[in-house]
């Protein structure tokens, strides 16, 4: 499996309620020569398409821009890839008592 192939899988929980859509992977860099690994995913539930790097908390220009990213990305959330049950073919499945972690990238 390529991380592409996650990128507009639909995210459901365990009792099949639709929590949204992949916009985004996130890896983690370690120190030593270790490869990146899966972090976690972006899911947003109103959306398919990506924040465009607006989800920086610091990039705020064009404020227009900005301001409809942020706006169409509403409740959007980050879950680790330990809180993944199944990948089936009909998409992504969330183990029970998941957590939502926010989405936004911080300095």
């Amino acid at each position: 499996m390529q991380l592409s192939d996650l990128l507009g899988a639909a995210v459901t929980d365990q009792s099949g309620q639709r929590l949204g859509t992949v916009t985004d992977v996130r890896l983690a860099v370690h120190c030593d020569d270790s490869p990146p690994s899966l972090f976690g995913l972006v899911i947003s539930p109103r959306t398919r398409s990506s924040y465009l790097g607006y989800e920086r908390s610091q990039v705020r220009r064009p404020a227009a821009l900005s301001a409809l990213l942020r706006w169409r990305h509403r409740g959007t959330f980050l879950a680790m890839w330990r809180d993944m049950h199944a990948i089936t073919d009909d998409g992504i499945v969330l183990r029970q008592g998941f957590e939502r972690y926010s989405a936004v990238l911080r300095e």
